[in-house]
This record gives C-alpha cells, structure tokens and sequence, in this order.
C-alpha cells in the first residue's frame, strides 16, 4: 500500500495498526516513495558482564563517608 504523507499523517494509528497486522506501508511525498513503515525487528541483542572479572569493586563500596554525608546534610553540630 502506498500512503502520501497527508494521508499518513492524518491516519498513523490505523497505518500503524495495519503493519502491526503484517503490512508494509510505504509513505509517499508527490506519489514518489519515500519510506517504508514496517514492524520492527531489533538489530541485536544486549550482552550483560561485559566487565566480569576486569573490574575490582572495593568492599567498602557501600560505606558512609562523612565528607559526603556533610556536604549534603551540612556539617554536624551547625
């Protein structure tokens, strides 16, 4: 199906619809095709642990610096 740009501006979630349908629409400018409005498929997939094992977490990662806690709760005793 060939849509011109008006048409496809005014009628997006019936067109969307359509593809989600397994329709190819292509989007026209002057009946000259532009683009195609397809379902989309993802180009690949995440990898997690990139960094396992190149990275040393220190186990006082999670401890309270006073310096910090100043400089967001003012300095103690003010």
């Amino acid at each position: 199906m060939i849509v011109n740009i008006s048409e496809a501006k005014t009628n997006l979630s019936k067109l969307i619809d359509r593809v989600y349908h397994g329709e190819k629409i292509v989007i026209a400018k002057n009946n000259l095709p532009i683009a195609d409005l397809v379902i989309h498929t993802p180009t690949g997939t995440r990898k997690l642990g990139l960094l396992k094992g190149k990275a040393e977490i220190p186990a006082t990662i999670m401890d309270e610096s006073n310096e910090i806690n100043d400089l967001f709760y003012g300095e103690k005793g003010q």
